[in-house]
């Protein structure tokens, strides 16, 4: 494990998209399952166990990355309602790293422990909600869907009461890999506290850590904008279409 992977490109941003957060301090660290392939891509597979545990189990930052986790700030719509109380409620964003082919790709938790997201819950993630994770991201990947990775995850020795499944539980800690965390809500929040600073910030650090090769982001915001809308458009509705075919060709 070097350092010449390490792209903490979100300390690019201020801290009006995120807050620093601490893992939560679990009594026990049993790993359950570690993704070589996933973590050969970022040039950690040659971690042991031990080292693995500490980095994903008890988030210890990984050289020359992110130091503190951030819990980012978004908005969005929930329930068919606009929900300005968003944001990462169990999880942080831990690491960024250079993947084998150039992208910059993120380590995101989730079960971590509480952060100012939380609101009234826990800030932890049931053992059954991971495997379902590691069951549906495996098959995604092998259909070949542009999906994100299960990386690890870590049984944490703790007990959970949840309304909808057997209680108390096993719980967990996971991390995924994933190509960026900046999300729609993210613009939202900005556009919701008429922040107009904050949307030309985040409009240029996406196009210019993420689409390079098709977008200036040094060009002037009014010509910035509507090409990032069509790139937008253009990546979302074959998606969208291939997503509907597949879901009912499986009788959804």
């Amino acid at each position: 494990m070097t350092e010449d992977r390490a792209a903490p490109i979100h300390l690019d941003l201020d801290d009006r998209f995120y807050r620093r957060v601490e893992a939560a301090p679990f009594p026990q660290h049993i790993l359950r399952w570690r993704n070589d392939r996933a973590a050969a891509t970022v040039g950690l597979d040659a971690l042991d166990d031990t080292a693995w545990v500490d980095h994903f189990g008890r988030f210890a930052p990984l050289p020359g990355n992110i130091g503190a986790p951030l819990a980012l700030c978004y908005h969005g719509h929930q329930f068919g309602h606009y929900n300005h109380e968003l944001g990462d409620g169990r999880g942080f964003l831990f690491a960024q790293l250079r993947a084998d082919d150039g992208r910059i790709l993120d380590l995101g938790t989730k079960g971590s422990g509480q952060t100012p997201f939380s609101r009234t819950a826990d800030g932890r993630l049931t053992l059954k909600g991971a495997v379902r994770e590691i069951m549906a991201t495996e098959l995604l990947e092998a259909l070949g869907v542009n999906t994100s990775k299960t990386f690890s995850v870590i049984e944490t020795g703790e007990s959970l009461q949840r309304h909808d499944e057997p209680s108390p539980t096993r719980a967990a800690v996971m991390v995924r890999l994933s190509h960026g965390h900046i999300r729609i809500g993210s613009f939202q929040r900005c556009r919701y506290l008429e922040d107009v600073e904050g949307i030309e910030m985040l409009m240029r650090h996406t196009a210019r850590h993420h689409f390079a090769a098709e977008l200036d982001a040094d060009a002037p915001v009014n010509d910035l904008a509507p090409r990032s809308l069509r790139r937008w458009r253009r990546a979302l509705q074959p998606r969208r279409g291939r997503g509907w075919r597949r879901a009912l060709s499986m009788g959804f």
